[in-house]
């Protein structure tokens, strides 16, 4: 499964239409939220499980989304960060199917 297209929606949620036709909602504040990089990664292990992120505006304005190859994306953020590669599968997985987030 792969996207057809994705597009930012109101600048506040990505939006995938997929190969099965299906159409996934995500906000970009859960994006970055769940950033798969290796930082973000080691920051939320050490968050106790209360932590509530707050982002800036530039923490979750995305400047470019690039495709990685076939399977994956990559967000460079407005407040530089630029190394999360959201594959495919994950995408899918965290997003709302036909727009229910």
């Amino acid at each position: 499964m792969f996207p057809a297209l994705i597009k930012l929606v109101d600048k506040k949620k990505l939006k995938i239409v997929w190969s099965d036709n299906q159409e996934s909602l995500i906000s970009l504040v859960e994006l970055r939220k769940l950033c798969p990089c290796a930082t973000c990664d080691a920051e939320r292990d050490n968050q106790s499980k209360t932590f509530i992120p707050i982002f800036s505006t530039d923490q979750i304005t995305p400047l470019k989304i690039k495709q990685v190859g076939t399977y994956a994306i990559t967000i460079n953020w407005k407040d530089g960060h630029s190394t999360g590669i959201y594959e495919f599968p994950f995408l899918r997985r965290i997003s709302s199917v036909d727009g229910e987030n």
